[in-house]
């Protein structure tokens, strides 16, 4: 794609698969479930034009980088042990951060836990979530939103791929790229994913093509979604393994970038966080939140012009000249 390099790098005891582009400072560009670097197109050959050195990663347990089969291998520690040897190899002291979704997630570990390599961050969909020092994350979860809330039905091994197999990946990826339901997101026991004879009459939104799907569709029939799957299974280890940085600020300069239709920012608490005063309590150097109208979860993809601008503005302040 329109001169995208793709490399296999040796991380953390993992092979991680890498798409890159152009020349410059660094921005790395982590994505969520169930995305892949791909999610991140727009961006690379943006950000590449406008000098800079654009980095996606696959990352651990998606697209073409390796799925240990572990649960436990994918805790915080991991996969921003995965990113500290990443930016390593890359042979820089330092990156903008740019994250989606659980890639986000990814960021703010990052940002907490090794706040020397990262010069600033752009977090998209997802604020910060502060440790609660009592509370494990997935029955807090299932007190507040009950047991069909998709975290929570994502617990269990090997149900969630059982079920999702029943659709196909293709229909799965179409109805949650497609979906812009406001609030928790529910996924019943009988029909998680709806009726099974509806797929087809989805239209695909103009920013999300055939061909975008059937990329998604051949990496996720090959891979499978247990690796992405896992990132949440290790919520409640990641609290438990956190526990040492309760309360501890992100001291790093942010950005939040999201769709007022985003399920996460519609869930209940989330805006009154973000716009409160707490959000920025708990990071101090929050700089702006952004909230763009109209616009759905996937706001890389579907504003990417609009949130391309957003981010060049943020990260162009930190330039060394």
């Amino acid at each position: 794609m329109e001169g995208i390099e793709h490399k296999m790098v040796s991380v953390n005891g993992i092979n991680m698969h890498v798409a890159e582009k152009g020349k410059g400072p660094v921005v790395l560009f982590l994505h969520g479930f169930p995305e892949l670097w791909y999610t991140w197109r727009h961006q690379i050959l943006a950000f590449a034009a406008l000098g800079y050195r654009a980095v996606a990663p696959d990352l651990r347990g998606f697209g073409d980088t390796d799925a240990p089969s572990s649960i436990t291998s994918y805790t915080c520690l991991h996969v921003v042990g995965d990113m500290v040897a990443l930016i390593g190899s890359l042979g820089v002291d330092q990156v903008f951060l740019v994250a989606h979704d659980w890639g986000a997630l990814v960021g703010w570990y990052l940002c907490m836990f090794r706040p020397d390599l990262i010069k600033a961050f752009v977090s998209l969909t997802v604020p910060f979530r502060p440790r609660h020092p009592t509370l494990k994350p997935v029955e807090s979860m299932r007190a507040l939103f009950g047991d069909e809330y998709y975290m929570c039905r994502f617990q269990e091994p090997g149900k969630m791929e059982s079920e999702i197999a029943e659709y196909g990946a293709a229909t799965v990826i179409k109805k949650i790229v497609t979906g812009r339901k406001p609030g928790p997101p529910i996924l019943p026991k009988q029909n998680p994913f709806g009726n099974f004879h509806d797929s087809d009459d989805i239209k695909l939104p103009a920013w999300f093509s055939k061909e975008d799907l059937k990329y998604y569709t051949s990496k996720y029939n090959h891979k499978g979604f247990t690796g992405g799957l896992n990132y949440y299974r290790a919520l409640d280890l990641n609290w438990e393994l956190t526990a040492a940085w309760t309360g501890v600020q992100v001291k790093i300069p942010v950005k939040f970038i999201v769709g007022d239709l985003d399920m996460v920012y519609t869930t209940p608490g989330m805006k009154e966080y973000v716009h409160g005063g707490e959000f920025t309590k708990d990071v101090p150097l929050l700089k702006e939140c952004v909230v763009i109208q109209g616009a759905g979860h996937f706001i890389n993809q579907e504003r990417a012009e609009e949130v391309n601008a957003h981010i060049h503005d943020f990260i162009k302040e930190f330039l060394i000249v």
